[in-house]
């Protein structure tokens, strides 16, 4: 997708701070940040949204839970607990149409969240 931002930062043709890559997925520190931890983790293939997994891309989400898991782990939010929230369409909070999930966490959590 030439317009997509987290393509470009997928392609590191935009500048972040990853903080996880390999060859499927990439995560990195959310520009804005809700919370002490605050990490975007995108597949490297463009999908759109959550409604547009299918038989052929099923096994990224997969992956991204296992992703979850080590970055998890490695800002030491895995014990106390932490947010994982995926936006889905326009109502649903989504702004860039790059499948995407925010780890959030670090500080207790309210809800319902907004």
């Amino acid at each position: 997708m030439n317009n997509c931002i987290f393509c470009k930062i997928a392609n590191k043709e935009v500048p972040s701070e990853i903080v996880y890559e390999d060859d499927k997925v990439l995560a990195f520190k959310d520009l804005d940040p809700h919370a002490p931890v605050h990490v975007l983790i995108i597949p490297k293939e463009h999908i759109d949204s959550i409604m547009d997994i299918n038989e052929d891309n099923i096994n990224i989400l997969g992956h991204i839970t296992t992703v979850v898991k080590k970055i998890a782990e490695e800002y030491n939010i895995d014990k106390e607990g932490f947010r994982l929230v995926n936006n889905c369409g326009k109502d649903g909070g989504q702004t860039v149409f790059h499948l995407h999930f925010h780890l959030l966490g670090g500080r207790a959590m309210t809800w319902p969240p907004g």
